[in-house]
């Protein structure tokens, strides 16, 4: 516990509180022994320091596009018929 609490406390002195709060936010430090989510995790705290979206942010946005060029295509081409 005690090495928790100093590693917490040396990372917000060192880095400042928005890097310590992108970390903490969401399941980027989740404790588990399976490896392949210790993978995404890491992938998912890189993701977020590097474009501040979260992976799953990222596919939510992706699908969200496709879903509105579907829609779109279908309402032209009902509308051609």
């Amino acid at each position: 516990m005690k090495k928790i609490l100093l590693i917490s406390l040396f990372t917000i002195i060192t880095t400042g509180c928005t890097e310590f709060a992108i970390l903490m936010s969401g399941s980027s430090l989740a404790i588990s022994q399976n490896t392949y989510a210790k993978m995404y995790n890491g992938m998912d705290v890189l993701t977020i320091m590097y474009s501040e979206k979260s992976i799953k942010k990222h596919i939510y946005d992706k699908g969200r596009k496709h879903v509105q060029t579907l829609t779109q295509f279908t309402n032209n081409k009902t509308i051609g018929d």
